[in-house]
């Protein structure tokens, strides 16, 4: 019988982007995490919490610190949850589900739209193998803005400042500063950014 595995084990193998068998020590670990998110998501997801506690129940769900500057609009959904990395000032709105098994990075400021999805996992396409699941992680950068009902795939990272426009499939990489909408997503501009000096911020 194959040995359990750890946490760190499991996300080691995970963020090295290691495909997960059926009946290995790996996909046990991920039904675990999959029953322990379930069951602080209905907390989270039940009735009125304060900011605080908001930011408590994330604490429990990652397992790692979330800063006093993350904000979240419940509903949230994750089958996971300890692969997500949030930086500050992120804010995720409401009906949001990450799939975050193969690592879901957020960078400062960005802020993800209602029911957004974030899919770090595809399945092997032969279909012999159609169980085995191969994790990619997505990466979202500084200030990006991800608009209401859009889809991230695995493997994507989009750049500092980017915006996705509401409904978009993400399938490939998103330059810095650069907006994107379809399905799937194409790039439809870059956005012109200036300095705001101190004479502006008065105004």
């Amino acid at each position: 019988m194959e040995e359990e595995m750890t946490l760190a084990a499991f996300l080691a193998s995970m963020d090295a982007g290691a495909r997960v068998v059926r009946g290995t020590a790996a996909q046990h670990m991920m039904d675990h995490l999959a029953q322990e998110a379930m069951k602080i998501t209905a907390e989270l997801n039940a009735g009125y919490h304060t900011p605080q506690e908001i930011r408590a129940l994330l604490r429990q769900l990652t397992g790692r610190e979330v800063d006093e500057t993350v904000g979240m609009f419940p509903p949230f959904y994750t089958d996971c949850g300890k692969n997500i990395h949030l930086g500050r000032g992120v804010f995720i709105n409401s009906g949001c589900r990450f799939q975050d098994q193969g690592g879901i990075f957020i960078d400062d400021g960005a802020f993800i739209g209602h029911n957004v999805v974030l899919a770090t996992l595809n399945h092997e396409l032969d279909p012999a193998r159609r169980a085995e699941i191969l994790p990619a992680p997505i990466h979202i950068g500084k200030n990006v803005w991800i608009g209401a009902q859009a889809t991230v795939l695995a493997g994507v990272r989009i750049g500092a400042g980017a915006v996705v426009a509401a409904g978009a499939v993400v399938t490939k990489d998103v330059p810095e500063n650069a907006i994107v909408g379809g399905v799937p997503a194409r790039l439809i501009k870059y956005i012109e950014t200036k300095e705001i000096n101190q004479e502006e911020e008065s105004c």
